[in-house]
């Protein structure tokens, strides 16, 4: 396998599931936290990619960056060119429904979006990007294994991080979507195309009516649990 522009791995170098945080420092953590046998498969654009061993299973964790646009580029090239089968999304949202609350889990059943992602497709209708079913039940079974509560439903990957229409996510919560990020529908749109697997588990870090945050240590705390969960799953 000749490297691609994005990722300089070899063929055989990336497991067959990869967890994809945002940040690719998180990768890095995750990597010399919870694996053992630990290869760097790439530091290309420093979107760090690493494949080791967890609890006797080979897992790869590589960042997806930000935006639809880069996480669309990363695991297109993990599906089509590195035999990756299962893709798994672990990042923080927003919360925007009035249930949801700091430090939850949500588990992306649904990614509905603004973006244009779809139109590549030239599909007759409108997609509906939804999460492999195998993959949300393991992890619903594991989370509930672990007593850590998760909440299952229908998310909003969105193109605009600042949007100029400041009503939209009180448009969005009529809808009862449950957060907001940037990535899962991109990569469900993907994996749907590629006949592969992806999730997207994501820990509420803000709350977008609120005003309510996590400190930069809380994060790191909370954010295990959702990592235990995917690595168990892996």
């Amino acid at each position: 396998m000749i490297p691609t522009p994005h990722n300089g791995a070899k063929s055989g170098d990336i497991a067959k599931t990869v967890l994809m945080p945002g940040d690719p420092l998180r990768a890095k953590f995750i990597a010399e936290t919870y694996l053992e046998d630990v290869v760097c498969f790439n530091t290309v654009r420093n979107m760090l990619g690493f494949t080791g061993t967890y609890k006797g299973k080979r897992v790869s964790v590589m960042g997806g960056g930000m935006g639809m646009p880069s996480i669309g580029i990363y695991s297109y090239e993990l599906y089509h060119f590195y035999d990756v089968d299962n893709i798994i999304r672990i990042g923080s949202a927003g919360g925007i429904a009035d249930d949801i609350k700091l430090r939850d889990i949500v588990i992306g059943m649904g990614a509905s979006t603004n973006s244009n992602f779809a139109a590549q497709y030239q599909l007759p209708g409108t997609f509906a990007p939804i999460a492999d079913f195998g993959l949300l039940r393991k992890a619903v079974e594991t989370a509930e294994k672990k007593n850590i509560k998760t909440v299952v439903g229908n998310i909003l990957s969105s193109d605009t991080f600042y949007d100029d229409n400041s009503n939209a996510n009180s448009l969005w919560r009529k809808m009862n979507i449950l957060a907001v990020e940037m990535e899962a529908a991109a990569l469900y749109m993907n994996a749907a195309r590629a006949g592969k697997k992806a999730l997207c588990i994501l820990t509420i870090s803000d709350h977008v009516f609120t005003g309510e945050s996590l400190s930069a240590e809380d994060r790191q705390l909370t954010f295990r649990d959702m990592m235990e969960i995917a690595l168990e799953i892996a």
